[in-house]
């Protein structure tokens, strides 16, 4: 008897202790509808990488025209929402520049960035390229120039910073 109660007392701590775990959500197909979280405006009317933040607590993600958006967004001191996932279109599958793909989405922590390649995301600012695939981005780097990294290494300025407007940016094909 007195192993069941201590059996019993153990099982309820550890059932105390454990974290409420949140499903991780799909991405979402983008439809004519999305709009761009910062600008308001449709994201597929725009070439060049997307991404999408799941917010805990909220049914829809934010979407964004420029992947540079979505890591301004993440990097954000401002934000007061736990990001549950932020999903980027994985430019190693895209049709092309300015089809991305509607259903093409990458786990951002699993892609890999080429910053600093002087290409105009959607909005026109300096975008930053997610590849679901290290051959691809180096491929893409090698062509515009940039440099490969992961989320986590994306210098603050890189999304953050001004934008030059006296400085030519290439539209990739």
């Amino acid at each position: 008897m007195k192993r069941i109660v201590l059996l019993t007392l153990a099982l309820s701590v550890l059932v105390a202790c454990k974290e409420d775990r949140i499903a991780t959500p799909d991405p979402v197909s983008l439809t004519p509808e999305n709009v761009s979280f910062f600008c308001q405006m449709n994201v597929l009317e725009h070439g060049g990488p997307k991404a999408q933040i799941h917010l805990e607590g909220q049914p829809a993600p934010l979407f964004f025209a420029q992947v540079r958006d979505a890591i301004a967004y993440i990097k954000s001191p401002e934000r007061d929402a736990r990001i549950l996932i932020t999903y980027v279109s994985d430019m190693s599958v895209a049709e092309a520049w300015n089809l991305p793909g509607i259903d093409n989405w990458i786990d951002s922590e699993e892609a890999v960035f080429v910053i600093e390649a002087g290409v105009a995301g959607g909005m026109g600012a300096p975008e930053i390229v997610p590849f679901s695939s290290q051959a691809a981005a180096q491929s893409f780097a090698d062509s515009f120039g940039g440099r490969i990294v992961p989320i986590a290494d994306i210098p603050i300025e890189t999304a953050l910073g001004p934008v030059d407007p006296d400085v030519k940016l290439k539209v990739p094909n």
